[in-house]
């Protein structure tokens, strides 16, 4: 009677242990999607800005035509792209065409002038960041979401349960990765 009764405790305890950590997988699994979803609003913002930055400086930038349509055919690549190795690769070709269009505005003083240029560009550099901030987040709840599909006793009910580890949002572009050269001469 005595084993029994430590039988079933033991039995319930483990069933409450089950629960608890499929409980917590689930929500690290949604933490991750809620990540996802603030870097996607982001993204969009920064798309929908894009079109009204490059019809601001088509008249300024003659000569910049191919940096132009390259940032046009980026940003159709990235609001294309689908899942977070492709979107990330897509998103890293925009941001180094749109480095290519920033260093460019140094050449145009009448361009750097316009109000509506500097609003954009101010909107489009707070874009970025929020992009930067929403990127680390991102990373940081799969960072969580995966280590507990791995470790112990987790990684038993996250097989059990068919929980699979989430991509991180990672820079593609090589030339988003080096130091930018400063110089006051």
């Amino acid at each position: 009677m005595m084993s029994t009764l430590i039988i079933l405790g033991i039995g319930i305890l483990l069933v409450f242990i089950l629960i608890g950590l499929y409980n917590s997988l689930v929500r690290l699994r949604n933490a991750v999607k809620n990540a996802w979803a603030q870097i996607d609003v982001q993204l969009k913002r920064r798309h929908d800005l894009i079109p009204n930055l490059l019809e601001t400086v088509k008249g300024y930038m003659v000569h910049e035509r191919e940096v132009l349509e390259n940032i046009t055919k980026y940003r159709s690549d990235a609001m294309n792209a689908e899942g977070v190795g492709n979107i990330s690769k897509a998103e890293g070709a925009l941001s180094g065409a749109l480095g290519q269009l920033k260093v460019a505005f140094e050449n145009y003083p009448d361009l750097k002038a316009n109000q509506n240029f500097l609003a954009l560009q101010e909107e489009l550099s707070s874009t970025e960041n929020r992009i930067a901030f929403s990127r680390q987040n991102y990373n940081d709840q799969v960072m969580n979401y995966n280590n507990k599909i791995e470790m112990f006793p987790s990684n038993i009910v996250a097989g059990m349960f068919n929980f699979k580890q989430s991509e991180f949002f990672e820079i593609e572009d090589k030339a988003e990765r080096e130091v930018p050269k400063v110089s006051f001469n």
